[in-house]
């Protein structure tokens, strides 16, 4: 595949029955990756593996056919993505069982979490973004730019580079691309190497919804080779992955001197006060802990209960916990909790719970996975007994697992809750509204509920990024956008002299001026 054809995925014919390609005198598949089924471990696509050269040359063509796409105004680029959004809701079955087949997850996941997004993404950004990108009439202050025009206006920076991860391929992939093209951008987006099937779906969509070739470009190959070669090559960067990798990215960007937003990991708290709705609090803490089997940036992570309701609450959650079934996704309410989605993702969860088992953690649902079961699979697990000598409770888990920590009071939890180096999501129970809300303020987080947890990224209209090690910038709301964007400011000077009081040559008589004028508009009403 050229970088300027935008779909590439090619049902596999060759595998054998452990869904390894059958060896052949002349590789059909040469130059390609296969996409395996997390759920069965069978490769079920191929796609082109990509090198440095193909960002190169589709940069190129981004950049030829940028200006005519910004050419469009918003109301014509808005057309394209009001179509994309009757697409998508047309389409909603191909779209799931798409994302389900490369993710592992249930089919509830999808269709909630990345089905129900890209329908109101496309229609948000397509309905929004002439207001959010207006020009702006600046009232100024300074007595110098009296009698002139000051105007902010946002203009496209050109080329986007996304990059995207493997958890959610179209919200946290995809779901990026639509706000830049909207600002009237060319895109090129690097879908995660597991995880390509679902953006070279949408991209083949929106060419049908009339989007120009060139302007929306998917390049699927690995991330290590691709990544920094489409940093060199585009105007601004978006990158959804680990803190690791997003220092890089960011430094990267840096030596550049083009602008970047990080969304990064998460190790998000939830507070559970002793006058919460114990049972909402249950419901909530298992289903967002173990959603799209756990691998969500602003899933629940780690659970603090006040300890007079401490038992009741974890009796509650295991009961659940136990109930849940973990099956392959065949269609719609065939499982709850799905596959992991990377053979790689499997190690990092069962270290994590057999870490907190020897150190005296109990694990009270899950923790055994089966080892001969085919793909890449581990079982809803709940932990008690944890503390933060424990990597469940201090770093990224990225899997079904819920440990739940026993406090002495609302303090200490906001204590722990605060004692990491992210700040990306948090929740707060309790019936009493008021302290839920100073509580939720005093969280070193940039999402924080108080008696919900996760439905929060669905406020497409509110700005949503992480604090401390948890990333740079924002998603959603105006800064969704504008990030974008150059600003300009404009200054229009209709009305004036020939040759202003303080221009040279000085002579002392325009200083004079100068004082008097400082004095008149600042000096007036002050008091030693």
């Amino acid at each position: 595949m050229s970088a300027q054809e935008p779909v590439s995925a090619h049902p596999s014919d060759d595998v054998d029955a452990t869904g390894g390609a059958t060896a052949v005198a002349d590789d059909p598949h040469a130059g390609q990756k296969g996409v395996v089924d997390p759920a069965t471990g069978q490769t079920i696509a191929w796609v082109d593996d990509l090198g440095p050269e193909a960002a190169a040359t589709a940069a190129v063509r981004g950049r030829a056919v940028q200006p005519a796409w910004e050419a469009l105004g918003f109301a014509g680029r808005a057309r394209v993505m009001k179509r994309a959004q009757k697409w998508v809701t047309a389409n909603a079955d191909e779209l799931v069982r798409t994302i389900v087949s490369e993710t592992g997850k249930a089919w509830e996941d999808a269709m909630m979490a990345e089905v129900l997004y890209a329908a109101a993404a496309f229609g948000h950004w397509a309905d929004h973004a002439e207001d959010l990108l207006a020009e702006e009439k600046i009232k100024i202050s300074s007595p110098l730019l009296k009698g002139k025009k000051v105007i902010t206006r946002y203009a496209p920076v050109g080329l986007v580079g996304v990059i995207a991860p493997w958890n959610y391929p179209f919200t946290n992939g995809f779901g990026d691309c639509i706000p830049a093209l909207m600002a009237g951008n060319s895109v090129l987006l690097k879908p995660a190497e597991k995880t390509p099937l679902t953006s070279l779906l949408l991209a083949k969509a929106l060419k049908d919804c009339g989007m120009p070739d060139g302007v929306m470009q998917v390049l699927t190959g690995k991330g290590s080779v691709l990544g920094d070669a489409i940093i060199d090559q585009v105007d601004m960067i978006m990158f959804t992955g680990s803190t690791e990798v997003g220092r890089h990215i960011g430094a990267r960007a840096g030596e550049r001197l083009i602008p970047c937003s990080l969304e990064l990991g998460g190790k998000d708290a939830f507070i559970v006060c002793a006058d919460a709705d114990l049972e909402r609090a249950a419901n909530q803490a298992l289903f967002y802990g173990m959603f799209n089997t756990g691998q969500t940036c602003v899933s629940v992570e780690r659970v603090y209960v006040e300890a007079p309701v401490y038992d009741e609450f974890v009796a509650k959650v295991t009961k659940k916990a136990r109930a849940l079934r973990n099956d392959q996704p065949t269609g719609p309410g065939s499982t709850d909790v799905g596959a992991l989605t990377v053979e790689s993702q499997f190690g990092i969860v069962n270290d994590h719970v057999e870490d907190a088992r020897t150190k005296g953690a109990q694990i009270v649902a899950g923790g055994d996975p089966d080892p001969d079961r085919p793909g890449y699979w581990y079982p809803p697990t709940v932990m008690t007994g944890v503390d933060h000598s424990m990597t469940c409770m201090t770093e990224e888990t990225f899997g079904p697992t819920l440990p739940i920590m026993k406090v002495a009071d609302v303090e200490e939890a906001i204590r722990m809750a605060n004692d990491s180096p992210y700040g990306l999501m948090a929740s707060v129970f309790t019936k009493d509204m008021a302290k839920g809300e100073q509580i939720a303020r005093r969280i070193e987080a940039g999402l924080v509920h108080v008696n919900d947890s996760l439905v929060g990224y669905a406020a497409i209209e509110a700005p949503m990024g992480g604090w401390k090690d948890s990333g740079l910038g924002a998603r959603h709301g105006a800064v969704g956008i504008r990030k974008y964007t150059n600003s300009q400011t404009l200054v229009l000077s209709r009305w004036h002299i020939k040759k202003e009081p303080q221009v040279y040559p000085y002579t002392g008589r325009g200083f004079k001026l100068l004082r008097g004028v400082t004095r008149f508009f600042y000096g007036r009403g002050t008091r030693d």
